[in-house]
């Protein structure tokens, strides 16, 4: 089996670079090629002012699972876009504090025209982790250090500090964690979503039950959206050029299975506060019927299709083709 990532003291991994393989899935495989930076890229990323270009941060929908380089939303952009070069630092598994710090230690103050902060929502639970899930050499689940920052009082003001830092290397146990809440384990309530899957009734069961798979997003005085509010103002306050902050809804709030009016909320406060174009997607990707949505992510597994990328690309590119011409366009939400 191919080694896909390589340990990084600071973001605590990233792909091999120089890497081109292909990736097997349970809806079939693709190809992954990577660059001397060590992402999902078929070009390098060059320091220069030549082209007009974005850099897009975000996890796995932004890195592309299940799909290969050129079907992924980036990738897309550049179709629509041309000349721009979107550079893609996503990175699977990652949530929005490890992004911060690899746009610190890769990319800060390079030049381009924005910067897109595309964020899953469901990763508001990673940022509260240190650690994280990873599949080991046999096939079991081991739990990996990653970055992670706390606010803590300082001389009497709320800061943001980091932890593990270098990031260490020795995984943990399972059982070492069991009792502890340190890591995102993927979803509430796991043993019952295995079971309403298991009969087909997943859909049905979230619309009753009002599903909200994101309760953190319910308060603006919640522990996790407060941390996360904290990592998206500092990071955009190392950030020259404009930046366009991108909520990325679950399939569930594509699907109508979950209401999204909290964490659209949240983070239309957040933009205002902060400076940021707001892109929020939902709107645009609620425009396909029912059956077209539901071609936006695989049948056995939750991350995009092409179709979907090709959705949210579509949907991203109104708020970048005024950044290229140089005007400064409207957030594109609705609360």
């Amino acid at each position: 089996m191919t080694t896909l990532f390589e340990y990084d003291p600071d973001i605590g991994y990233r792909f091999v670079p120089h890497l081109k393989t292909r990736v097997a899935s349970p809806d079939g495989g693709y190809l992954v090629r990577t660059n001397g930076q060590g992402f999902r890229s078929d070009r390098e990323f060059e320091r220069d002012d030549a082209a007009p270009r974005v850099l897009v941060f975000g996890d796995s929908f932004t890195a592309g699972d299940g799909v290969s380089n050129g079907s992924r939303y980036s990738d897309v952009l550049e179709t629509l876009l041309p000349p721009l070069q979107a550079h893609n630092f996503g990175l699977p598994g990652s949530g929005t504090d490890a992004q911060y710090i690899c746009y610190g230690k890769l990319a800060a103050g390079a030049p381009c025209r924005a910067v897109v902060l595309a964020v899953l929502v469901e990763n508001i639970r990673r940022i509260v982790s240190p650690y994280r899930p990873s599949q080991d050499a046999e096939g079991g689940v081991e739990f990996l250090p990653k970055p992670y920052f706390e606010l803590e009082l300082l001389d009497g003001a709320e800061r943001l500090v980091r932890h593990h830092d270098p990031v260490p290397r020795e995984p943990v146990t399972a059982r070492e964690l069991e009792s502890t809440d340190s890591v995102d384990r993927g979803g509430r309530f796991p043993a019952l979503r295995r079971l309403v899957r298991s009969v087909g009734l997943q859909g049905v069961v979230q619309q009753l039950v009002r599903y909200q798979p994101t309760p953190e997003y319910d308060s603006p005085q919640d522990p996790a959206w407060r941390l996360m509010r904290a990592i998206l103002l500092a990071w955009r306050a190392a950030i020259a050029q404009p930046v366009v902050l991108m909520p990325l809804p679950l399939y569930q709030h594509i699907e109508g299975t979950a209401d999204a009016t909290a964490y659209r909320q949240r983070f239309g406060e957040l933009a205002a506060e902060g400076n940021f174009i707001l892109h929020d997607p939902l709107d645009d990707l609620h425009g396909y019927d029912l059956e077209t949505r539901r071609g936006f992510r695989f049948k056995k597994d939750v991350h995009l299709t092409p179709a979907g990328h090709r959705a949210i690309a579509q949907s991203l590119s109104k708020t970048l083709r005024p950044l290229l011409d140089g005007a400064s366009p409207a957030s594109r939400s609705t609360g």
